[in-house]
């Protein structure tokens, strides 16, 4: 099974570095980052940022490691990760994400 990981980053710097890692230890195959601006609760207070999202694509057994390596990397303390299932996706589209993830 495949997925499309979400997360979010403060800066471009910060997104292009985590994408560069987790594509160069074939955690995921691609990953796509633009800006963003979110409004959200932390601590008891709305906050506005402009942060980066971060869609990786991978395999469902890279789930946990991903987790796990984005949480070393990240500068969040409660760094979003959220992995969707792909219902769908061309053959020749995941056989690449296989060929490129371990």
């Amino acid at each position: 099974m495949y997925v499309m990981v979400y997360t979010t980053c403060e800066s471009k710097s910060e997104a292009e570095k985590i994408a560069t890692i987790l594509v160069g230890e074939r955690l995921t195959a691609c990953v796509n980052y633009f800006p963003v601006r979110s409004i959200y609760s932390w601590k008891g207070a709305v906050e506005k940022a402009r942060e980066y999202i971060l869609l990786c694509k991978t395999q469902k057994k890279n789930i946990k490691r991903m987790e796990r390596r984005i949480k070393e990397l990240h500068s969040y303390e409660c760094p979003a990760f959220i992995a969707y299932p792909m219902n769908y996706g061309s053959k020749d589209y995941l056989r690449w994400i296989k060929e490129n993830t371990d």
